[in-house]
């Protein structure tokens, strides 16, 4: 188990737009949150501010007794090692193969040259190799990354991540541009290391009904504010309406359906 995340009135804006409105959150170790809302409300910024690929304009997150925001050069380096992050567009370097690009998770650990030339030990090749088994991709670990299905790569980015040993892991969408089969397959496997790990995640999603499978606590957005945070036992359809009126409800529902014709749309995929 590792430390409490604690944000305390944490506020951005871009220009007019106040994109995160003085949210306070405090998040235990092992929880599995997820954050949900329209387009909008402020779900990826609030992930890159704990990231700290954005600064807060006002407010502070702390992290075990540390202060986050104040952390500058190798500790902010430490600190986006030890607080991985996935992102819906998978971020893999397509012409490597599905190993080299799981192993770049280590290049924090290596210095300039070692990085350069890319030079990664037997013992993190071991390692990658286990994060690879842990999402059933070892089959696939000499394969160019850019060959796979849109699953297949969200999981070797899980992969990628998790070889950082990070104390927090945060996923930006991490289902948003995939059919339901392997939608399913990418949050069982945030699950299972949420699970057997102890490690806390925190996850944006687009559908209720995914929130409510996989999530131990759900935060729901709206106009950069926190409007919910409770369990998915409390988060009932007349609660979601309450935040987001009927169109918004509407909504969280058609994102089941549009992500259903997408998947028929495709040639069938691997999973």
């Amino acid at each position: 188990m590792t430390g409490n995340l604690i944000l305390s009135n944490v506020t951005r804006q871009f220009g007019e737009t106040t994109a995160v409105d003085r949210v306070s959150l405090s998040i235990q170790p092992g929880q599995f949150v997820g954050v949900i809302g329209r387009s909008g409300a402020g779900k990826s910024t609030l992930l890159r501010l704990i990231n700290r690929l954005i600064d807060p304009g006002s407010g502070s997150v702390s992290f075990d007794g540390v202060e986050v925001t104040a952390l500058k050069g190798k500790a902010l380096r430490a600190w986006r090692r030890d607080c991985a992050m996935i992102f819906q567009q998978f971020n893999l370097v397509d012409r490597l193969d599905v190993l080299t690009n799981v192993l770049i998770g280590r290049l924090a650990e290596h210095g300039f040259l070692s990085s350069m030339a890319m030079r990664f030990t037997e013992e993190e090749r071991a390692m990658a190799i286990q994060a690879l088994d842990r999402l059933d991709l070892v089959p696939q670990a000499l394969q160019r990354a850019g060959t796979l299905s849109g699953g297949q790569q969200q999981r070797v980015a899980i992969a990628k991540a998790l070889v950082q040993q990070p104390k927090i892991m945060l996923a930006d969408e991490p289902i948003a541009s995939l059919d339901p089969a392997n939608a399913t397959r990418v949050m069982d496997g945030l699950k299972q290391i949420n699970t057997e790990d102890g490690l806390t995640v925190l996850v944006n999603l687009h559908t209720l009904d995914t929130a409510r499978a996989y999530c131990d606590r759900i935060v729901a957005m709206r106009a950069g504010r926190v409007m919910f945070d409770g369990t998915a036992h409390q988060l009932t359809d007349d609660v979601v309406r309450d935040i987001y009126g009927l169109d918004g409800f509407a909504e969280f529902n058609e994102a089941v359906t549009s992500t259903t014709a997408r998947a028929t749309g495709r040639v069938n995929e691997p999973a």
